[in-house]
């Protein structure tokens, strides 16, 4: 059975011992070789593809460019994969990181895990990876590590919320990837201990970078905590220590970056030799936008088939979203954002922002990673008309909701409420999106490979798709050679195509 541990400040004077910190408990769990279910194996080989699939899509746009230059200034053997360059041609395995990184996460296409604060388990993925390939890990202790460090994800995503004190959601990255990193070289107990520190103590970030105007660091925020993850990893295998006790401390983060001195928090964490499953409860994206609008995306589709009155403003009085808070206040009207209705706002800002996707969703009947953010699309004169006539509201039934236990109750949808320039309203709600486990479509192995292909078609050449597709299916088998080819290679020339910025390396 899982166990439950208390955690919260001490001052100095308790002398708190390392085997009831937080951290030590977490390091544990890395530890320990419990062994992997088959289903859990399954959905990791599913989110290596889906990771694999956004990253080949964003290949050529900018932030990626910028991080995969980067990389590149920074060969090293035996080294890790850049995606998108030949396995041939190997980089430190911190910046194939954060190239990779970026890579995964510009389009915010992958998956998602939200409880009391938010993730993107995936970014996992591209640090552990690196490592491995750097080490020569096989397939199995590929799949352990990934397991481990979304095990640890979950549940401090779980638990601890960091949002509600405005920091980024990275602060739980960081030491999820340095002791899936830990499980993957076989680290012991302290070691890892002392690498979850250092990447806690440093990817403390405040959630600016999600807030107003969003910039290109939004995609760079996860491969920088991927990339510390490594770094803290190697000092800690150096001897190097962390600060002590890092969530605890009467200086620590908890103290004064969270809930504050008085703070308590439930943290539950699989018991010794228990199976590690938390990656069964996240789920992936159909659509390239933050998780909360997939489920409204569908819906959107949905009314542009039975109601095609809506797509014209003319028609439309007003559109109030009713959903959870989180909804409301971080991609909704609620965020008090003026950049959300600006139409010659970032990608990202677009992206975060469902009065946008909603607009665009209801006019299109699709949602695609590119057109659907092109400046031209987002300028339309009807689409921005349409656009500012959608608010959305806070609703306790949706806030209990995203918050419940409860699988079959969990829900990140909404409620709208459309009121028609004739007086008419109409009533629509979604729950689950199309794609959740939960929903009318669910993702499987099949819909995995068929993201893939279509996000590969004119980047990878068909065979190299095939090869990597094949490939990565054989997760538990590859042997250390067989994991330096999960990576994929663009086809030749593409890179090619846009100019390498340059910087100081």
């Amino acid at each position: 059975m899982p166990i439950t541990h208390e955690v919260r400040p001490r001052t100095s004077a308790d002398g708190l011992p390392r085997s009831e910190q937080l951290a030590w408990k977490l390091a544990e769990l890395a530890a320990d070789p419990a062994p992997v279910p088959s289903d859990v194996v399954d959905m990791v080989i599913n989110r290596i593809i889906d990771n694999a699939a956004v990253a080949t899509a964003s290949l050529l746009r900018e932030p990626v460019v910028a991080a995969r230059a980067q990389a590149l200034a920074h060969p090293y053997s035996a080294g890790a994969c850049v995606v998108g360059r030949s396995p041939e041609l190997r980089v430190s395995p911190e910046w194939a990181a954060w190239a990779n990184g970026v890579a995964v996460r510009e389009l915010d296409y992958h998956d998602t895990f939200l409880a009391a604060d938010y993730s993107h388990p995936g970014d996992n993925i591209p640090p552990i990876l690196a490592v491995a390939q750097h080490v020569g890990a096989d397939g199995a202790s590929l799949a352990r590590a990934i397991t481990v460090a979304y095990e640890i994800q979950v549940s401090l995503v779980t638990a601890i919320s960091l949002h509600k004190h405005k920091i980024d959601h990275i602060a739980h990255l960081g030491p999820s990837a340095a002791a899936g990193i830990g499980t993957l070289l076989g680290l012991d107990t302290t070691t890892i201990f002392q690498a979850i520190g250092q990447a806690l103590h440093t990817c403390t970030a405040t959630r600016q970078s999600r807030k107003g105007q969003i910039s290109s660091w939004k995609a760079y925020a996860p491969a920088f905590a991927g990339k510390v993850a490594v770094e803290s990893v190697d000092r800690a295998m150096r001897g190097q220590s962390a600060p002590e006790p890092i969530y605890e401390g009467e200086d620590g983060v908890i103290a004064w970056l969270l809930d504050g001195p008085e703070a308590r928090y439930q943290v539950t964490l699989p018991a010794p030799g228990e199976a590690k499953t938390g990656i069964l409860r996240t789920y992936t994206k159909e659509h390239s936008a933050e998780y909360q609008s997939q489920a409204l995306i569908d819906l959107a589709r949905r009314l542009h088939r039975t109601h095609p009155e809506l797509t014209d403003p003319k028609n439309v009085a007003s559109i109030v979203i009713h959903t959870s808070h989180h909804t409301h206040y971080v991609i909704g009207s609620g965020a008090n954002d003026p950049q959300k209705y600006d139409p010659s706002a970032s990608r990202e800002t677009l992206d975060h922002s469902i009065p946008y996707i909603v607009a665009v969703a209801l006019q299109d009947g699709a949602w695609h990673h590119e057109t659907s953010y092109a400046p031209e699309r987002a300028r339309r004169a009807d689409t921005v008309e349409l656009w500012r006539t959608i608010t959305t509201a806070e609703d306790p039934e949706w806030t209990r909701r995203y918050h419940s236990e409860d699988p079959a109750e969990k829900a990140f949808g909404g409620r709208m409420k459309i009121t028609l320039t004739d007086g008419r309203t109409l009533t629509e709600e979604i729950a689950m999106a199309d794609a959740h486990p939960l929903g009318a479509r669910p993702f499987a192995r099949a819909q995995y490979v068929e993201k893939f292909r279509m996000l590969a078609d004119g980047v990878a050449e068909p065979e190299e798709a095939a090869r990597f597709l094949e490939l990565v299916q054989r997760l538990p088998e590859l042997s250390a050679e067989e994991v330096v080819g999960l990576t994929v290679t663009a086809r030749p020339g593409l890179l090619g195509t846009v100019r390498n910025p340059k910087g100081l390396f």
